[in-house]
């Protein structure tokens, strides 16, 4: 399964959007030198106040631009950066990888798939109503995450607008992906 990237974004102050970026260096174990949420423990506020001591399974998180177009439909505007993502792809289905899946960037970039997103109530404050558009419930009543999904960095390297990413899914039975 193969996709490419279609814009990198970070920021190195807490802020719900990220600028875009020409590239964007990811660091191994720590994420996107200069980014907020860089570091080998948590960063994100919330898990923080939890335990600061966790291990930062959210480095790099990563979003599909197909869930723009579908929010589009909506009547929803979202472009590239907007939710806070750190790379934006397309081409390549990141909600249907498991954990641990690998995924190479450009030239020597490795991230490791970790889980899934998980959307919070800032998002209504970008823009309301758009929380309902990326997490829901199936026909079975399960909730399902659309808002992308989190990586730590195995490999550093550069990422950058047109890259290719190639997924290489782990041996051993498909383990669906979960919030982090």
């Amino acid at each position: 399964m193969s996709g490419r990237v279609t814009a990198v974004s970070s920021n190195g102050e807490y802020s719900f959007t990220k600028p875009n970026r020409d590239s964007i260096r990811l660091l191994a174990g720590l994420g996107v030198e200069g980014d907020v949420h860089a570091g080998v423990t948590v960063k994100h506020r919330s898990r923080v106040a939890q335990d600061p001591t966790q291990p930062n399974l959210r480095q790099v998180h990563l979003i599909q631009e197909e869930l723009f177009d579908e929010v589009g439909e909506e009547g929803f505007t979202v472009a590239p950066g907007d939710l806070g993502e750190n790379i934006t792809t397309r081409g390549i289905d990141l909600l249907g990888l498991p954990v641990g899946t690998l995924l190479r960037i450009g030239d020597s970039a490795v991230l490791e798939v970790t889980g899934l997103r998980n959307p919070c109530l800032q998002i209504d404050n970008f823009q309301n109503g758009l929380l309902k558009q990326v997490v829901g419930r199936d026909e079975a009543g399960n909730i399902v995450r659309k808002a992308g999904i989190m990586t730590i960095v195995r490999e550093g390297g550069v990422a950058r607008p047109g890259d290719t990413i190639e997924a290489e899914p782990p041996s051993g039975p498909h383990r669906p992906l979960d919030r982090v």
